[in-house]
């Protein structure tokens, strides 16, 4: 007598389901859900006293004066682009690190390619001079 076996895939364990999401996406409403009700409920019950102390611009105790519209260097939006890069760097390091044993060959010569890519763009950023403060 030749049986024949079905699998079953449980959504519960299977991780490539839809179902194995759900529960990301309940938890991802409710907090939409708890942000927007508590923004509501501050708006709704604080205090609403606008005085012309309250409306004056504010920044670090100093009073403003002149446009707030001059041109910044573009060397403080570089050197902010770099610090990104560098933390997105760190972010998919993270997972090779915990799982170098299982990627094997193929993982290591993935993340030498991305360092590769890496270096680079920043070598690129460094011969346009990004990093040359004195202009």
């Amino acid at each position: 007598m030749n049986w024949i076996f079905l699998q079953v895939k449980n959504p519960i364990t299977d991780v490539s389901s839809a179902g194995s999401y759900l529960p990301i996406a309940i938890q991802l409403i409710f907090a939409v859900l708890f942000i927007a009700a508590m923004m509501g409920l501050t708006h709704w019950l604080g205090p609403k006293r606008n005085t012309a102390d309250k409306l004056e611009n504010f920044a670090s105790g100093i009073e403003s004066h002149g446009d707030a519209r001059q041109p910044m260097a573009i060397k403080y939006f570089l050197v902010a682009i770099l610090f990104v890069l560098f933390d997105v760097e760190v972010i998919f390091f993270y997972p090779y690190a915990v799982n170098f044993r299982q990627l094997g060959w193929e993982g290591f010569f993935a993340v030498l390619m991305f360092v590769g890519f890496f270096l680079a763009g920043f070598f690129y950023i460094i011969k346009k001079g990004a990093l040359n403060w004195e202009d």
